[in-house]
């Protein structure tokens, strides 16, 4: 089936096979491997992606899909004058370990600050739940997202 999607400020149109995934179709079709494959099942969050302004994971939606809809994804959240406030903060506070599930994380934070700008460390726990990672305590990813809330503090998002 042809497909024409924006992807991070940039229109695709191709041909997709109707039962590929989305999350597939950034990383093989677009060479986007910032969105990682973790489970298929929507169980870790690890190829959380944005769908038109909203977190989704890219696992459970076929790229058919996204035919006329606007993705934005890791790759998308940085811009030529430097990191987003939240990948920012996710390292000066060191957010990650292994780094596999820091870029669905980013995203879902990103998702979430739009929604909450002023979050307790408790709504931010809260709002990764569908976000796992295996290395780490949370403590240092929930330190992050709250220091971004603070970083974005007037920024217009």
């Amino acid at each position: 089936m042809q497909i024409t999607t924006t992807v991070n400020g940039r229109s695709f149109t191709g041909e997709v096979e109707p039962r590929m995934l989305l999350v597939h179709f950034l990383r093989d079709v677009l060479g986007l491997t910032g969105t990682n494959v973790g489970c298929d099942t929507t169980s870790c969050g690890a190829c959380t992606i944005h769908l038109n302004g909203e977190s989704v994971k890219s696992c459970t939606v076929l790229a058919v899909q996204a035919d006329g809809k606007e993705l934005t994804t890791i790759e998308g959240m940085a811009t030529e004058a430097g990191l987003h406030p939240i990948q920012k903060a996710f390292q000066e506070n060191h957010g990650l370990q292994c780094g596999y599930c820091t870029p669905g994380m980013v995203m879902a934070a990103a998702s979430f600050l739009k929604e909450n700008s002023k979050p307790t460390e408790r709504e931010v726990r809260e709002a990764l739940e569908g976000n796992l990672c295996r290395c780490t305590g949370y403590h240092n990813i929930v330190k992050s997202v709250l220091a971004a809330a603070v970083a974005l503090e007037g920024v217009v998002q």
